[in-house]
């Protein structure tokens, strides 16, 4: 499969889940606390799959960045995703995405996605910001979804994305080995292909 369709499959699986977090969100209410400087991002050391990274990874090559963040990354002695901008040099707990547009899936599905317990039981992935700031929302969301309130699960997602390349998908490194692997991927394939044609480079 050519890359440029691998980028789109996952794309359209991230469109997906950008529509059932919104449904959830809004039967909830719950929502990223204001000021909160990305503190879910501060975690060292984040499992991910390259697959998730590939639509980032393209969109560094169509603009011409993938070799120097390649470079960038394998010079990075930081356990924190390379993506994550602090606010500060001095202070790490602040800070955004710097390309939000293009995280990954784990990026997206923590704070309103679901994994299972031994049991099967559904347990809703947030942060302690959240829990500790909107309690009684987030009380009444784990009611919900013990009655049947639809949530996206991280398992399900990640099965989804292992339809569209098992092995990109299944192969799971700390966030900046796979933020690395997937810009492999992408130079690697155009290694002696031409560049693709019909294609819009952004800034």
């Amino acid at each position: 499969m050519a890359i440029e369709t691998k980028v789109k499959l996952v794309e359209q699986l991230f469109d997906r889940l950008e529509i059932e977090i919104k449904n959830f969100q809004s039967s909830t209410n719950l929502q990223c606390v204001a000021g909160c400087g990305g503190k879910c991002c501060t975690t060292p050391n984040i499992d991910a799959s390259p697959l998730e990274f590939l639509p980032w990874a393209f969109h560094l090559f169509l603009n011409g960045q993938a070799e120097n963040m390649l470079d960038e990354l394998k010079q990075s002695t930081h356990s924190l995703c390379h993506i994550y901008k602090p606010v500060s040099i001095v202070d790490n707990t602040s800070g955004d995405c710097s390309n939000y547009k293009y995280r990954g899936l784990i990026c997206r599905l923590f704070g309103y996605a679901a994994s299972r317990d031994n049991l099967g039981k559904l347990c809703l992935a947030t942060c302690k910001i959240i829990k500790e700031n909107q309690p009684e929302k987030y009380y009444a969301a784990t009611v919900a979804i013990s009655n049947g309130l639809y949530i996206p699960i991280f398992s399900d997602y990640y099965m989804h994305l292992a339809q569209i390349d098992f092995k990109l998908a299944k192969t799971m490194l700390t966030v900046n080995e796979a933020l690395k692997r997937a810009i492999e991927e992408v130079l690697h394939y155009y290694a002696y292909r031409p560049f693709p044609s019909g294609l819009k480079v952004t800034a």
